[in-house]
């Protein structure tokens, strides 16, 4: 699973890491810098979960053939 985070929208609120930190990390300023990460091992659930509290739904999921996830 991989991370498509669009930086121009996300507002740098770092649900993302708060509800997943094992999945999104954030740059000094506070915004997710998980863009084109792998999502580890075991940690796919975690990654959903961490991306629906994303107030502005700048971070999209793909699969390994890159269909989209969520």
């Amino acid at each position: 699973m991989k991370i498509k985070v669009d930086r121009k929208v996300c507002a740098g609120h770092a649900l993302c890491a708060a509800k997943a930190p094992d999945v999104y990390t954030l740059d000094d300023d506070g915004y997710c810098n998980s863009d084109g990460m792998t999502v580890p091992p075991g940690k796919e659930e975690q990654a959903i979960f961490g991306a629906a509290y994303c107030p502005e739904r700048a971070i999209v999921l793909f699969d390994a053939a890159g269909k989209e996830i969520r």
